[in-house]
């Protein structure tokens, strides 16, 4: 065969795969909601059209840390310099409830202000590439990631680190970061002692380990809430939504099932409302 039909063929074929071939994937849209959700096996951006959340004043007995994070992304959302936050601490005291709630004050009171990305956990890795897709959208982008952590052994939490601070890169201008978690150093305290047993230096092990939590600017604790707390929850969700009744039954029930659950949270006080709601025929959305 010459050397001109060879060219022949194999231009041919280079053309074929070339229809085979799937077109290369669109950038994510961040048109048309202010609020998404990352899917990082296909790269999208999932519009989110209602946030599941609750308003900011029914939030209780978080006051301190809610005006802290209301003010860090008012900053933002404003242009100016904020940090990343890390919100650690005792389960269902409203945490991610709380990075929703800032989101819909922030936008109630200039549309369009500031646009919720959430990413999964397990998506970590895929974080660089969320990031460069985005950094030039225009728009002020809370990048939200719900009970983190990670176990001994896991190794992605490095590609956080970089991302957070400390890569060439670093994070864009328009992004910022929050994420919840249990953990305050987001690792378990024994794969932490297991560092200081297992290691020749174990200092050097151990900063490794922590160092991910020191790239967020604000560590913001919530714990475990009290009686009055709790009951002062319930309350505000009462006349929230309409739920009458003597006062004294409500807190009573209140009480009752909160210790069938074996503690006091938020989140206990919101499906006790929901329990009563259903029960009296009401509606809590």
């Amino acid at each position: 065969m010459a050397d001109q039909d060879r060219f022949a063929v194999l231009e041919r074929i280079a053309a074929a795969l070339e229809r085979l071939a799937p077109p290369p994937a669109a950038p994510p849209s961040l048109e048309g909601a202010d609020a998404f959700v990352y899917e990082a096996a296909s790269g999208r951006l999932r519009p989110v059209a209602r946030v599941a959340g609750v308003d900011l004043d029914l939030l209780c007995g978080i006051d301190h840390v809610a005006a802290i994070l209301l003010g860090n992304t008012e900053r933002f959302a404003a242009g100016l310099p904020a940090n990343n936050a890390l919100l650690w601490g005792a389960r269902g005291m409203g945490k991610s409830s709380l990075v929703k709630a800032v989101h819909a004050e922030i936008n109630a009171a200039k549309a369009g202000a500031l646009t919720l990305i959430e990413i999964h956990r397990e998506d970590i890795e895929a974080l660089p590439r969320l990031l460069g897709a985005i950094a030039m959208s225009g728009r002020r982008c809370l990048l939200f990631c719900d009970d983190l952590s990670f176990d001994a052994g896991e190794t992605s939490y490095k590609s956080l680190k970089a991302v957070l601070e400390g890569g060439l890169e670093g994070r864009p201008d328009n992004v910022l970061f929050y994420a919840t978690s249990n953990r305050r150093h987001l690792m378990p305290r024994q794969a932490i002692e297991n560092e200081r047993r297992d290691n020749l230096h174990p200092g050097e092990a151990v900063e490794e380990k922590v160092s991910l939590s020191d790239r967020f600017g604000l560590w913001l604790g919530f714990h475990a809430c009290d009686q009055a707390t709790y009951l002062t929850m319930v309350e505000r969700y009462a006349a929230r939504f309409g739920l009458g009744g003597d006062p004294a039954d409500l807190r009573r029930e209140a009480l009752e099932w909160a210790t069938t659950r074996g503690h006091r949270s938020g989140r206990v006080a919101y499906q006790f409302i929901q329990d009563l709601a259903g029960r009296s025929g009401g509606a809590t959305a």
